[in-house]
């Protein structure tokens, strides 16, 4: 009897434990079923932040691709600028030395051109010094001392002449040449060969090796053949 009890006790207990058994596993199997649901959406949320993770490297990339071949580009065309200038200011260089040779040049030529006229204008006063000196005889022991003394003068001015590069041709004797010298006649001799200078009339000079001024003087030529008498005389064959 006692068994009965116990054993019908056990059967209501059973009966009573069920449902929350049950209700206790299908709790379990929501909460299984849900995680699993959760885990499936994190994973597709996952994969889409990856993807947008992804689409933001490729931005990223071709944001810092597009700078660099802007800035490649902003080099090429500030090398142009730079090579461009560069080649300006050579230009600017190359013409201002030439300016500078030129006007250089253009000073040294006008230096030259008033040295030779103020020298040009000097020689008139040492030919006539040079033809004084030819020409008058002294005498007396005044006139000597008058002689020395603007003799003296004119040693000066020479010395003054060869100190500023100025030298005579001394033209006779020598070949004739139109581009030194001037011909103002002719002389028939023997002497020196035909085109030979054997007088010079006015002496010539040198600036340095610039001719100051050409030397006046006469020029040998072929003397003329001498016909004897009997070659002035006919034949008789031309009587």
């Amino acid at each position: 009897m006692i068994d009965e009890v116990k054993q019908t006790d056990k059967t209501e207990n059973l009966t009573q434990d069920a449902p929350e058994e049950i209700a206790r596993d299908t709790a379990e199997m929501d909460f299984q079923a849900e995680a699993g649901l959760f885990s499936e959406e994190a994973g597709v949320d996952e994969n889409a932040q990856a993807d947008v993770e992804a689409e933001a490297d490729t931005s990223l990339r071709e944001e810092m691709e597009a700078e660099i071949a802007a800035l490649e580009q902003e080099v090429e065309t500030q090398k142009a600028q730079l090579e461009d200038r560069t080649n300006q200011y050579m230009r600017i260089a190359a013409d201002f030395e030439n300016f500078r040779k030129r006007t250089q040049k253009e000073k040294e030529e006008l230096e030259l051109q008033i040295k030779c006229a103020t020298i040009t204008e000097l020689l008139a006063v040492v030919d006539n010094f040079e033809r004084a000196q030819s020409q008058i005889k002294t005498q007396t022991e005044q006139e000597k001392n008058i002689h020395k003394s603007y003799q003296s003068v004119y040693k000066l001015l020479v010395s003054s002449l060869k100190r500023l590069g100025v030298s005579p041709m001394r033209p006779k004797g020598k070949e004739f040449d139109p581009n030194l010298h001037e011909a103002v006649g002719t002389e028939q001799t023997d002497e020196y060969p035909e085109g030979t200078v054997t007088e010079e009339l006015m002496p010539g000079y040198y600036l340095g090796e610039k001719v100051l001024r050409h030397a006046m003087v006469k020029v040998a030529a072929a003397p003329e053949p001498v016909v004897t008498s009997e070659e002035s005389q006919p034949t008789s064959s031309e009587s």
